[in-house]
Protein backbone atom coordinates (compact mmCIF):
# COMPACT_ATOMS: atom_id res chain seq x y z
CA UNK A 1 0.00 0.00 0.00
CA UNK A 2 1.16 3.78 -0.59
CA UNK A 3 1.25 5.86 2.32
CA UNK A 4 -1.06 8.43 0.72
CA UNK A 5 -3.68 10.76 2.18
CA UNK A 6 -7.38 11.01 1.13
CA UNK A 7 -6.34 14.01 -0.84
CA UNK A 8 -3.38 12.90 -2.30
CA UNK A 9 -4.97 9.49 -3.44
CA UNK A 10 -8.12 11.71 -5.01
CA UNK A 11 -5.50 14.63 -6.42
CA UNK A 12 -2.86 12.06 -8.19
CA UNK A 13 -5.31 9.06 -9.77
CA UNK A 14 -4.10 9.94 -13.22
CA UNK A 15 -5.06 8.76 -16.61
CA UNK A 16 -1.86 6.30 -16.67
CA UNK A 17 -1.39 5.04 -19.99
CA UNK A 18 2.32 5.39 -20.86
CA UNK A 19 3.67 4.29 -17.41
CA UNK A 20 2.12 0.90 -17.17
CA UNK A 21 4.61 -1.63 -16.87
CA UNK A 22 3.76 -4.33 -19.01
CA UNK A 23 6.31 -6.73 -17.67
CA UNK A 24 5.08 -7.20 -14.23
CA UNK A 25 2.17 -9.27 -13.70
CA UNK A 26 -0.70 -8.25 -10.94
CA UNK A 27 -1.35 -10.38 -8.38
CA UNK A 28 -5.27 -12.12 -8.39
CA UNK A 29 -5.60 -10.76 -4.53
CA UNK A 30 -4.68 -7.27 -5.33
CA UNK A 31 -7.29 -7.05 -7.89
CA UNK A 32 -9.91 -9.02 -5.56
CA UNK A 33 -9.44 -6.33 -3.03
CA UNK A 34 -9.53 -3.59 -5.31
CA UNK A 35 -12.97 -5.13 -6.40
CA UNK A 36 -13.79 -6.12 -2.75
CA UNK A 37 -13.34 -1.70 -2.29
CA UNK A 38 -15.35 -1.40 -5.57
CA UNK A 39 -18.34 -3.38 -3.88
CA UNK A 40 -18.58 -0.75 -1.17
CA UNK A 41 -19.37 2.36 -3.83
CA UNK A 42 -22.41 4.12 -3.60
CA UNK A 43 -25.43 2.47 -5.80
CA UNK A 44 -28.11 4.32 -6.63
CA UNK A 45 -29.88 0.98 -6.79
CA UNK A 46 -31.84 -1.40 -4.37
CA UNK A 47 -29.88 -4.25 -5.90
CA UNK A 48 -25.78 -4.75 -7.01
CA UNK A 49 -27.01 -4.92 -10.95
CA UNK A 50 -23.52 -4.03 -11.77
CA UNK A 51 -20.19 -6.54 -12.63
CA UNK A 52 -17.04 -6.73 -13.50
CA UNK A 53 -15.27 -8.84 -15.92
CA UNK A 54 -11.47 -9.27 -15.41
CA UNK A 55 -9.77 -10.06 -18.56
CA UNK A 56 -5.69 -11.63 -17.76
CA UNK A 57 -5.89 -14.11 -20.68
CA UNK A 58 -3.34 -12.99 -23.35
CA UNK A 59 -5.33 -14.27 -26.58
CA UNK A 60 -8.57 -12.34 -24.79
CA UNK A 61 -6.87 -9.33 -24.35
CA UNK A 62 -5.33 -9.71 -27.95
CA UNK A 63 -9.03 -9.75 -29.17
CA UNK A 64 -10.03 -6.72 -27.02
CA UNK A 65 -6.88 -4.63 -27.68
CA UNK A 66 -8.07 -5.54 -31.79
CA UNK A 67 -11.50 -4.23 -30.97
CA UNK A 68 -10.30 -1.04 -29.39
CA UNK A 69 -7.80 -0.31 -32.05
CA UNK A 70 -11.08 -0.46 -34.20
CA UNK A 71 -12.67 1.90 -32.34
CA UNK A 72 -9.65 3.93 -32.00
CA UNK A 73 -8.82 4.49 -35.44
CA UNK A 74 -11.62 7.04 -36.15
CA UNK A 75 -10.54 9.22 -33.32
CA UNK A 76 -6.47 9.29 -33.92
CA UNK A 77 -7.79 9.43 -38.21
CA UNK A 78 -8.95 12.65 -37.06
CA UNK A 79 -5.65 13.94 -35.41
CA UNK A 80 -2.68 15.84 -36.30
CA UNK A 81 -0.01 13.84 -38.03
CA UNK A 82 2.51 16.08 -35.42
CA UNK A 83 2.89 16.69 -32.07
CA UNK A 84 0.11 18.99 -30.07
CA UNK A 85 1.56 21.39 -27.98
CA UNK A 86 0.42 21.01 -23.91
CA UNK A 87 -1.99 18.97 -22.57
CA UNK A 88 -3.50 18.17 -25.80
CA UNK A 89 -0.06 16.71 -27.69
CA UNK A 90 0.32 14.80 -24.25
CA UNK A 91 -3.01 12.78 -24.17
CA UNK A 92 -2.68 11.89 -27.93
CA UNK A 93 0.73 10.65 -27.20
CA UNK A 94 -0.54 8.52 -24.53
CA UNK A 95 -3.40 7.21 -26.07
CA UNK A 96 -1.03 6.61 -29.56
CA UNK A 97 1.34 4.45 -26.92
CA UNK A 98 -1.76 2.63 -25.07
CA UNK A 99 -2.29 1.98 -28.69
CA UNK A 100 0.29 0.15 -29.77
CA UNK A 101 0.75 -1.62 -26.66
CA UNK A 102 -2.85 -2.63 -25.38
CA UNK A 103 -2.79 -6.44 -25.95
CA UNK A 104 0.41 -6.20 -23.63
CA UNK A 105 -1.65 -4.75 -19.94
CA UNK A 106 -1.51 -7.32 -18.13
CA UNK A 107 -5.33 -6.86 -16.85
CA UNK A 108 -8.27 -5.32 -18.88
CA UNK A 109 -11.02 -4.79 -16.42
CA UNK A 110 -14.75 -4.36 -17.76
CA UNK A 111 -17.30 -2.41 -15.72
CA UNK A 112 -20.77 -3.93 -17.17
CA UNK A 113 -24.56 -2.46 -15.81
CA UNK A 114 -27.79 -4.90 -16.15
CA UNK A 115 -29.83 -3.51 -18.42
CA UNK A 116 -29.92 -1.33 -22.44
CA UNK A 117 -30.65 1.99 -22.54
CA UNK A 118 -30.42 2.85 -26.14
CA UNK A 119 -32.86 5.88 -27.47
CA UNK A 120 -34.02 6.61 -23.65
CA UNK A 121 -33.82 9.63 -21.82
CA UNK A 122 -31.70 11.56 -19.39
CA UNK A 123 -33.48 10.25 -16.25
CA UNK A 124 -33.11 6.63 -17.65
CA UNK A 125 -29.47 7.36 -18.78
CA UNK A 126 -28.33 8.76 -15.68
CA UNK A 127 -29.88 6.39 -13.07
CA UNK A 128 -28.50 3.46 -15.24
CA UNK A 129 -25.13 4.47 -15.05
CA UNK A 130 -25.31 6.21 -11.62
CA UNK A 131 -24.29 2.67 -9.93
CA UNK A 132 -21.20 1.18 -11.90
CA UNK A 133 -19.13 4.63 -12.42
CA UNK A 134 -18.96 5.35 -9.02
CA UNK A 135 -17.89 1.37 -8.74
CA UNK A 136 -15.37 1.75 -11.27
CA UNK A 137 -13.88 4.52 -10.06
CA UNK A 138 -13.59 3.27 -6.49
CA UNK A 139 -11.75 0.46 -8.17
CA UNK A 140 -9.68 3.00 -10.15
CA UNK A 141 -9.09 4.28 -6.67
CA UNK A 142 -7.90 1.51 -4.89
CA UNK A 143 -5.99 0.10 -7.30
CA UNK A 144 -4.00 3.66 -7.42
CA UNK A 145 -3.38 3.37 -3.54
CA UNK A 146 -1.93 -0.24 -3.84
CA UNK A 147 0.66 0.85 -7.05
CA UNK A 148 -1.37 0.29 -9.93
CA UNK A 149 -2.16 2.58 -12.81
CA UNK A 150 -5.94 2.88 -14.86
CA UNK A 151 -7.20 4.64 -17.52
CA UNK A 152 -10.95 4.69 -17.84
CA UNK A 153 -11.28 4.21 -21.94
CA UNK A 154 -14.54 3.42 -24.02
CA UNK A 155 -12.94 2.70 -27.68
CA UNK A 156 -13.84 -0.95 -27.95
CA UNK A 157 -17.40 0.15 -27.12
CA UNK A 158 -17.92 0.80 -31.01
CA UNK A 159 -17.49 -3.13 -31.04
CA UNK A 160 -19.17 -3.88 -28.46
CA UNK A 161 -21.64 -6.59 -29.69
CA UNK A 162 -18.17 -8.29 -30.78
CA UNK A 163 -16.51 -7.96 -27.42
CA UNK A 164 -19.56 -9.39 -25.69
CA UNK A 165 -19.05 -12.50 -27.79
CA UNK A 166 -15.74 -12.90 -27.05
CA UNK A 167 -16.39 -12.62 -23.46
CA UNK A 168 -19.50 -14.12 -23.29
CA UNK A 169 -21.31 -11.15 -22.06
CA UNK A 170 -25.05 -11.36 -22.68
CA UNK A 171 -25.02 -7.86 -24.91
CA UNK A 172 -29.67 -8.02 -25.28
CA UNK A 173 -29.40 -7.30 -21.12
CA UNK A 174 -25.91 -6.48 -19.83
CA UNK A 175 -24.25 -2.96 -20.74
CA UNK A 176 -20.55 -2.51 -21.22
CA UNK A 177 -19.21 0.96 -19.72
CA UNK A 178 -15.54 1.41 -20.38
CA UNK A 179 -12.09 -1.16 -20.43
CA UNK A 180 -9.83 -0.32 -18.01
CA UNK A 181 -6.45 -1.40 -18.21
CA UNK A 182 -4.69 -1.88 -15.40
CA UNK A 183 -1.42 -2.69 -14.49
CA UNK A 184 1.85 -1.68 -11.86
CA UNK A 185 2.78 1.63 -12.93
CA UNK A 186 6.59 2.52 -13.70
CA UNK A 187 7.55 4.85 -10.51
CA UNK A 188 4.58 5.92 -8.15
CA UNK A 189 5.05 9.71 -7.96
CA UNK A 190 2.39 10.91 -9.93
CA UNK A 191 1.43 14.41 -9.38
CA UNK A 192 -2.39 16.50 -9.73
CA UNK A 193 -3.47 17.12 -13.02
CA UNK A 194 -3.25 20.78 -14.62
CA UNK A 195 -6.72 22.00 -14.74
CA UNK A 196 -8.63 25.22 -15.39
CA UNK A 197 -9.17 27.70 -12.68
CA UNK A 198 -12.23 26.56 -10.19
CA UNK A 199 -14.31 29.57 -11.16
CA UNK A 200 -14.23 28.47 -15.00
CA UNK A 201 -16.09 25.52 -14.30
CA UNK A 202 -18.38 25.36 -10.56
CA UNK A 203 -21.30 27.91 -10.94
CA UNK A 204 -23.68 29.02 -7.98
CA UNK A 205 -27.08 28.81 -7.76
CA UNK A 206 -27.49 30.04 -11.84
CA UNK A 207 -25.17 29.28 -14.86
Amino acid sequence: MLELTPDELLSTTRAVRRRLDLERPVEREVLEECLQLAQQAPTGSYRQDWHFVVVTDPELRGGLARLWRMGADRYLGGAPDGDLPGMMGRVLAGVRHLYDHLHEVPVHVIPCVEGRTEGKGAFAQASRWGSVIPAAWSFMLAARSRGLGTVWTTFHLAREVEAAELLGIPYAEVMQAALIPAAYTLGTEFKPGMRAPLESMVHWDHW
